[in-house]
């Protein structure tokens, strides 16, 4: 297979609320003007920033984590996804050296960085800082000499004499990396956030994505920044052939409130023989025909109850279908559609229970499962990863048949989830494929094995 290596950035900060995000999308819409394409990216389990990447950058954003894939899967996700792109930009996740532990690198953007052969561009609040700011980019040079820090960017920036302090500090200072724009504070291009992060990308106009393509484009030097770009990895190249027979249709229910979903977990269920068809749980008052499966991914299910109840048609064939024996696979906000209801509002009613909003966060974190039963996802003892992150709650009556046992990424025990009717299996939990490609498998070959059941008429 024809390869090359693509040049790539990974954009990384000393904190979160530094600025990556509004950076990350302001130098991908500016250089989506340009005429190139871009192959984005985010560091760790989030699934809100890659869905703004899409958006602005025309093609699906994938994750890059180190606890989720090992080095290779990694390498190979970015391989894979760069085919056809001219320039890789990688969002990292918190802290430039956070990451799973305080003891060592993993999970962290370093560690992805490092993995991958990228530069890092690091984007500092500069806010209240003139000297200090020189202090804090050495002591994040001098952290990791292992890992090549390219260049700085100041955002927050209060006024042309703050950003001449920063330049003089940086300059005056041996042994940094160049000082490559200064980023004047902008209320007006602060993006909007909610209860878990920032708004989803069908909500955040053109025009704020305009507005930050904008304020990259009059402080940053792009054809710098692209000159500073490189990988370590080859890009694969698309060759003609090598097409998956495609031997069920499943559902993928896709709309605003319904669109957390990992791209590799799609694209591993592609590659195992589904044809994945998209429908909205908001609008069409069908399903799509001929379905021998269905997956229900995260979302804001809560943020639009009330549209979501009055779509009753759908409500009713769902679950019809599940109590038919439809494989329905159902992650955190699908799980909360296929309750009793939700904050009141009624849903599909295939879980005897009802979802509850909260004022504070539920869960947070890295889970690992372990099925503890046969499933729809493969034999009991099968391990996936994933995560969890919700300010809801769900309580399942005790009859309700738990298929997981869930973990923390340390090892702690949290008891058992994974609920279980029929062949619909539910959870507060975003798994990974990735981390267990032979779920994906599973899945298909189980809606495949029930399809001759739900349709004795195929031929």
């Amino acid at each position: 297979m024809p390869q090359h290596n693509l040049p790539g950035l990974l954009i990384a900060a000393p904190a979160s609320g530094s600025g990556k995000t509004s950076l990350t999308l302001g130098l991908m819409a500016a250089y989506r003007r340009r005429g190139l394409r871009i192959a984005p990216f985010k560091v760790g389990p989030d699934y809100i920033d890659p869905g703004h990447h899409a958006a602005v950058c025309g093609r699906p954003s994938n994750n890059l984590d180190s606890w989720f894939c090992s080095q290779k899967q990694v390498r190979e996700t970015f391989a894979a996804a760069c085919c056809g792109a001219q320039l890789a930009i990688v969002e990292g996740v918190m802290g430039l050296f956070d990451g799973v532990s305080g003891d060592s690198e993993a999970g962290s953007s370093a560690q992805i960085a490092k993995w991958l052969g990228l530069p890092v561009l690091l984007v500092v609040d500069a806010r209240s800082q003139a000297r200090s700011f020189a202090a804090l980019v050495k002591g994040f040079c001098a952290f990791d000499p292992q890992l090549q820090i390219a260049g700085v960017i100041a955002n927050r920036v209060g006024s042309q004499r703050h950003a001449q302090l920063l330049r003089e500090a940086v300059e005056s200072t041996p042994g940094l990396p160049p000082l490559l724009g200064c980023l004047p504070h902008r209320e007006e291009i602060t993006l909007p956030e909610r209860h878990l992060g920032l708004v989803t990308a069908a909500e955040l106009a053109g025009e704020q994505v305009e507005k930050l393509a904008d304020w990259v484009e009059q402080q940053l030097d792009l054809d710098q920044l692209q000159q500073l770009a490189t990988s370590r990895v080859q890009a694969k190249t698309a060759v003609a052939g090598g097409r998956v027979e495609k031997r069920v249709r499943i559902g993928i229910a896709r709309d605003r409130a319904f669109c957390f979903y990992y791209p590799e977990n799609l694209a591993l269920l592609e590659r195992a023989g589904a044809e994945l068809v998209e429908f909205s749980p908001l609008h069409d008052e069908q399903l799509p025909d001929d379905l021998a499966g269905l997956y229900l991914g995260g979302g804001y299910p809560e943020l639009y109850a009330e549209q979501l109840a009055q779509n009753t048609g759908l409500r009713r064939q769902i679950l019809q279908l599940a109590e038919s024996g439809l494989p329905v696979y159902a992650e955190c906000g699908g799980f909360m559609y296929l309750c009793q209801a939700i904050d009141g509002q009624s849903m599909c009613a295939v879980f005897p229970a009802v979802a509850k909003m909260l004022a504070k966060r539920r869960a947070l974190g890295y889970r690992q499962v372990e099925l503890t039963a046969d499933s729809i996802l493969g034999p009991a003892g099968t391990r996936v990863r994933g995560h969890e992150f919700h300010y809801s709650e769900v309580e399942i009556p005790t009859a309700i048949e738990r298929c997981y046992r869930l973990s923390r990424r340390c090892g702690t025990q949290l008891g058992v989830e994974g609920y279980r009717h029929k062949n619909v299996l539910g959870s507060y939990v975003h798994l990974h494929f990735g981390s267990n490609p032979q779920v994906a498998e599973s899945f298909v070959n189980f809606c495949s094995t029930i399809k001759t059941e739900l349709y004795p008429t195929d031929k």
